[in-house]
């Protein structure tokens, strides 16, 4: 009888890889900050669900729609999610964007890998496009889950749409932010060459774009104008329009401040009104129509400044030693 042996020389079969070459290398150096970032997106996306559901809960007992409620609904809760939501370009631009490239700079692993069979630029796209692609990625997931909690609900919430809390939370605007955050910490990283003196200036730099943004946000569109008799209320149409500006003007069209006839007393503040010839409250306002407007213009400078930073760090790259 005859048998057949495995040999046991012989060697294995190495089980094929879904990721392999450069793409791996690069995954296997830097999977503990991707599985942060996971897990760091899958759980403020339960957060954001288990939020919703305690706000329908809210609203049920509330009878709502049927009935109005006495005030918006608000909470510390909810400003926790949205300072969450806030601070997650900055954490990714700090811990993952200007670590980037110079923590290999600093190790000497940069020099190591490209004077290997790989090319500088080769190895440079691949850093970078995995990191963008996980950045943009949950960014993107975020966003859609927050849009879907706030949407339908926005009527009742405490906070504007053209807040920071809202607009830059929801829409485009979230994963384009920390998109170019993310490639401004790289940028950093890059022109340092240290690591925590990136991870410093980095912060620094995201600190002031997003104060410097919530100051422009409202000029991603041009305002509108609307007229309306001094002693009627303004109308419920504009319950969800954010106010510019606010004058009191004639019939031929002439503006005054608003406080111009703030006299004390009720029989004062007629005299001044009649004197001037003020009929007519006027205010400069944006209006929600104008949302997905300006979002996807204001993603799209933000996108913009991403490809400049991308492009100058693959010059600079090429151009010097790494």
């Amino acid at each position: 009888m005859s048998t057949s042996l495995t040999d046991a020389s012989a060697p294995r079969a190495t089980p094929r890889r879904m990721v392999r070459g450069l793409n791996w290398l690069v995954l296997r150096r830097h999977r503990m900050a991707l599985l942060c970032l996971l897990g760091v997106t899958v759980l403020t996306s339960l957060w954001i669900v288990y939020q919703r559901g305690q706000l329908v809960a809210l609203l049920d007992a509330a009878d709502w729609p049927e009935k109005d409620l006495t005030q918006p609904v608000g909470g510390r809760q909810y400003d926790y999610l949205t300072l969450l939501l806030g601070a997650f370009p900055v954490v990714l631009a700090v811990f993952l964007g200007a670590p980037l490239i110079s923590a290999d700079i600093e190790q000497g692993t940069a020099q190591l890998v490209t004077t290997q069979s790989v090319t500088r630029r080769r190895w440079l796209v691949a850093k970078l496009g995995w990191c963008f692609g996980a950045a943009l990625s949950a960014g993107a997931v975020l966003s859609a889950v927050f849009t879907w909690w706030w949407r339908p609900y926005r009527s009742v919430l405490s906070f504007s749409w053209l807040g920071a809390q809202v607009f830059d939370n929801t829409g485009p605007v979230l994963p384009a932010l920390t998109l170019f955050l993310t490639a401004a910490g790289v940028t950093i990283g890059v022109l340092l060459r240290r690591v925590l003196a990136s991870m410093v200036v980095t912060f620094v730099f995201a600190v002031a774009v997003e104060t410097a943004w919530d100051m422009f946000r409202q000029n991603l569109a041009p305002t509108r104008m609307f007229t309306y008799p001094v002693d009627a209320d303004l109308p419920a149409r504009f319950s969800e329009s954010y106010e510019v500006d606010r004058w009191i003007g004639s019939a031929d069209g002439h503006l005054y401040g608003w406080g111009v006839c703030s006299e004390a007393s009720e029989k004062a503040q007629e005299a001044c009104l009649a004197e001037k010839g003020i009929v007519n409250n006027v205010i400069e306002y944006l209006d929600y129509s104008q949302m997905t407007a300006m979002q996807w213009t204001g993603a799209g400078i933000l996108l913009a400044g991403t490809a400049a930073l991308t492009a100058f760090v693959v010059w600079r790259s090429a151009r010097r030693p790494l």
